[in-house]
């Protein structure tokens, strides 16, 4: 007993005191632990008082590397690092090695001569090296690791293409934050497959699988950050299992995890903000993923989960969403989750089970064939004992909706099953219905969606079936023809601007995304909701390609979700999301960087999975190694390219041959109801020119800093009122922005770019542009 007190306490005092020396001060380009030891009280101390000074082992892992009376150093140049191998020498270093790949010199330099380093020119950072680690240890990564750490090259070992990315760059994640968003952290009774739970919190920190209290590993002592506690209701905590993945690629970055569960989507988005906001309150998490989507989020505009997520990128935070599993194909290879049609397509009556519905006004029914036939239902073939779930949304803005559509099941015979009529539009305001139906029998059954114009206008319209990757094996109308669209279901939050959303690649196969992973591209029509005043229709519509990257599912955890062999898998989107943070967190470890940048590296080194395209796997695979490469030496930008899936065949060969059950329409369809309620199509506001812009509130042309990096607050402003704001920061792209816009910036030149939009869609050509540095006091 008392030897494991023991080894708990010298694991304790290492990372506290470490974390206090990284608030010192540097001196020019050395790091506040080389600056530290350049001091004359400091510098000629035995190696034992240097190490307690630094707050370092003085031997072993973590110890400052040495050659002789020499400490080994760690030099990166801006550029030219071959070229600056002199001057180091005339500052009295002794050249180790030249890597030109990351411009990086190896040296061994007394601690008298340090400061002499800080004049080197072109040199961005000098930095002490540390022993590293023994293999045989099971630190940092735990007793169950999951295989996404040699596939998307994050760990301390070699592989076929070299050092793996912790090992190549010695990081861990230290210093950065990863915030969760799932259902629960430590409240599961059960395994998510029913089966007796395998661990808990405690065995997962005592074990090495999670850091905290318990955790034998240096530097792995801070508990999980669980903001507002546990949900009372139990869950299946895949929070948990998300902690473990991140810290498996990322042993040393904090955790902090936040429910989705218990919560509306307005409280999800307050927790988003949370995770993001400064401690105590919140978690300052640099770097956030979730797994989870409301039903109601919207199709065609960013809805308040997507605000918040814009809110937090907008002060630095790297927001990552799982894509979904919704994904589904059928026999003969359409991927057929979702159908899209370019306006409501009135066919003037309904089936018979509708039209008799008592004050339902069942007589608009939505014709589903794009071609001269009429088809008022919508067949979809159902597996035993499997649930549908359909989401029926259409173009209107929140808060200004005048169209009231209602969704109706039927089975084979025409009989009704199901039914979803909300009064969207003297009532919800969304325009938004979600109707589901089990099939309980042991055979495949076929129904037949059904939706009715309740009153309004005649809107672009889509559902999607949203069966977590099976369940439904066919439909009616498997392809895109014509102006309809078939096939793509990323939406809500994962779809937003600022959102990286991430897509499944199966552990033990990079060459295939997994089936289930849903499709892109999101297109919007509207302006983001703001307030509960209806955005303003766009200009043009503007896709987007999602997802933007791919990462690991179906790793190894401790207890989730279901036991295949001795191993216990986590699979789908929601395992592949926390996988890509880890690879942020090694990156912003490496290097302060704002979300723009680390979005940018990830996608320029992304792997190609097989001959899959963007709008299945976006830019590819995450490669941890190239990531880091690219943040530090940004190449051009990369974009993936994911448009809506092109027609496939005639619009007479829209349906698929088959028996999708009976219809009898009636023979004397009576007249749609009149509505007061205006449309969107009914108003036409007068058209404005571009706004200007103009920004009235900057930080000084240089910034002055003790850290690595500096806050810097600009505001903005236009010509125009009501108008919006997208930047552009450095390499980044332009992204919805607040009119007072705060981040982090890192060491460096900057250049940050803003432009107005107006209520018209109209954005101004010309950005205005304000240029700064950020220095070292």
């Amino acid at each position: 007993m008392h030897s494991i007190v023991a080894i708990a306490l010298a694991c304790a005092l290492t990372p506290a005191s470490a974390w206090a020396t990284t608030g010192l001060p540097g001196d020019g380009d050395l790091s506040p632990r080389l600056a530290k030891l350049a001091r004359p009280s400091l510098r000629s101390a035995e190696p034992a008082k240097q190490a307690k000074a630094l707050s370092l082992a003085d031997e072993g892992p973590g110890s400052l590397l040495r050659d002789g009376n020499r400490i080994v150093v760690d030099v990166r140049f801006d550029r030219g690092a071959a070229a600056g191998v002199d001057d180091l020498r005339s500052a009295g270093a002794k050249v180790l090695s030249i890597n030109r790949r990351y411009q990086t010199v190896a040296i061994a330099a007394k601690p008298s001569e340090l400061r002499r380093l800080a004049k080197v020119q072109r040199l961005a950072q000098a930095t002490p090296a540390l022993a590293p680690i023994t293999a045989e240890s099971t630190c940092p990564s735990g007793a169950v690791v999951s295989e996404g750490v040699k596939q998307l090259r994050a760990g301390d070992e070699e592989d076929e293409k070299g050092e793996e990315a912790r090992k190549a760059f010695g990081v861990d994640g230290g210093g950065v934050t990863v915030g969760i968003l799932s259902d629960s952290f430590n409240r599961a009774t059960k395994a998510a497959n029913g089966g007796q739970i395998a661990t808990h919190q405690e065995e997962d920190v005592e074990n090495g699988d999670l850091p905290g209290l318990g955790n034998t590993c240096s530097g792995q002592l801070t508990d999980v950050n669980i903001l507002g506690g546990d949900p009372e209701t139990e869950g299946a905590d895949e929070g948990r299992a998300m902690a473990q993945i991140v810290h498996d690629l990322a042993p040393g970055a904090n955790l902090a995890f936040a429910t989705a569960f218990t919560l509306d989507m307005f409280g999800f988005a307050n927790n988003i903000k949370k995770l993001a906001a400064p401690e105590p309150a919140g978690a300052n998490a640099d770097v956030i993923a979730d797994d989870v989507v409301f039903f109601e989020e919207p199709f065609f505009q960013e809805g308040p989960v997507s605000t918040a997520v814009r809110d937090v990128t907008a002060e630095g935070v790297t927001y990552f969403s799982a894509a979904g599993n919704d994904n589904l194909f059928d026999s003969n290879g359409n991927e057929i989750a979702s159908w899209e049609a370019q306006q409501f397509r009135e066919s003037g009556s309904c089936p018979p089970a509708i039209q008799e519905l008592p004050n339902a006004h069942g007589t608009h029914c939505l014709d589903f064939n794009p071609g001269a036939q009429v088809d008022r239902t919508f067949g979809i073939k159902v597996a035993p004992g499997r649930t549908l779930s359909v989401d029926l949304q259409w173009a209107e803005p929140w808060f200004g909706v005048g169209t009231d559509l209602d969704a109706f099941l039927l089975n084979a015979s025409g009989g009704l099953i199901a039914e979803s009529g909300e009064d969207n539009v003297g009532g919800t305001q969304l325009p938004f219905e979600f109707v589901q139906w089990k099939n309980e029998s042991s055979s495949t059954r076929t129904v037949q969606l059904v939706v009715n114009r309740y009153a309004g206008g005649l809107p672009r319209l889509k559902f999607a079936l949203l069966e977590n990757g099976s369940g439904v094996s066919g439909t009616e109308y498997p392809r895109s023809t014509g102006t309809d669209v078939v096939g793509p279901t990323v939406f809500g939050h994962s779809g937003s601007a600022d959102a990286i959303s991430v897509g499944a690649v199966p552990f033990d196969n990079s060459s295939a995304p997994e089936e289930y992973s849903s499709r892109g591209p999101v297109t919007n029509y509207f302006a983001p909701v703001e307030s509960t005043e209806p955005a303003e229709a766009l200009s043009s519509p503007e896709t987007l390609a999602k997802p933007e990257i791919a990462a690991t599912d179906c790793g190894t955890t401790t207890f989730f979700a279901f036991l295949k062999g001795a191993a216990w898998r986590f699979c789908g989107t929601s395992a592949a999301a926390p996988h890509a943070a880890a690879v942020a967190a090694l990156m912003l470890d490496k290097e302060s960087a704002g979300p723009g940048e680390v979005r940018s590296a990830l996608l320029s080194s992304a792997v190609p999975v097989g001959e899959f395209g963007a709008c299945a796997v976006g830019a590819g695979l995450v490669e941890a190694v190239g990531a880091i490469e690219d943040l530090l030496s940004p190449p051009s930008p990369v974009e993936p390219d994911c448009k809506p899936p092109a027609p496939s065949g005639s619009v007479e060969e829209a349906r698929a041959p088959g028996d999708w059950g009976s219809e009898t329409p009636p023979v004397n369809p009576t007249s749609p109801p009149v509505t007061t309620t205006p449309t969107p199509e009914a108003t036409t506001p007068t058209p404005r020119d571009a706004p200007r812009t103009d920004i009235r509130r900057t930080p000084p042309k240089t910034i002055l800093t003790r850290g690595r990096s500096a806050k810097a607050v600009f505001r903005f402003g236009s010509n125009q009122s009501g108008v919006t704001f997208l930047c552009k920061v450095d390499r980044g792209r332009f992204h919805n922005c607040p009119a007072r816009f705060v981040r982090r910036y890192s060491l460096g030149p900057h250049v940050l770019r803003v432009k107005a939009r107006n209520s018209d869609g109209k954005t101004d050509k010309t950005p205005a542009v304000y240029r700064f540095r950020v220095e070292r006091l």
